[in-house]
């Protein structure tokens, strides 16, 4: 891999990581507790239950991407950035720029 294609893809990763950090406080208040004296009536409180456990659900999926693109920044430097950590191959760099925080390729991830 390139250094210019490195480069690339560590402003790509600083900004995937900006914008799931904005996304994580965004939920962060979405999933605050739903007070039970909260007169919104029956089906809209069962509603916010609802809409409640879908962003706390999202809000794991963010920590955890997060987690995975800081990893990526800080490996971004070492010689095997960018293989395949299953099958040893080259990732794709189209799937890298698509998904920078991914460790496998395409066949193995699925």
């Amino acid at each position: 891999m390139e250094r210019t294609e490195r480069q690339e893809i560590k402003e790509k990763i600083q900004a995937a990581i900006a914008t799931t950090e904005k996304d994580i406080v965004s939920l962060e208040d979405l999933t605050r507790p739903i007070a039970p004296d909260n007169a919104i009536g029956r089906l809209s409180r069962m509603e916010a239950i609802g809409n409640k456990s879908i962003n706390e659900a999202a809000l794991r999926t963010a920590r955890h991407k997060l987690v995975k693109l800081k990893y990526a920044l800080t490996n971004i430097d070492k010689p095997d950035f960018g293989t395949c950590m299953e099958c040893g191959e080259q990732i794709p760099l189209a799937r890298i720029m698509i998904m920078p925080e991914s460790h496998l390729c395409v066949e193995c991830a699925d």
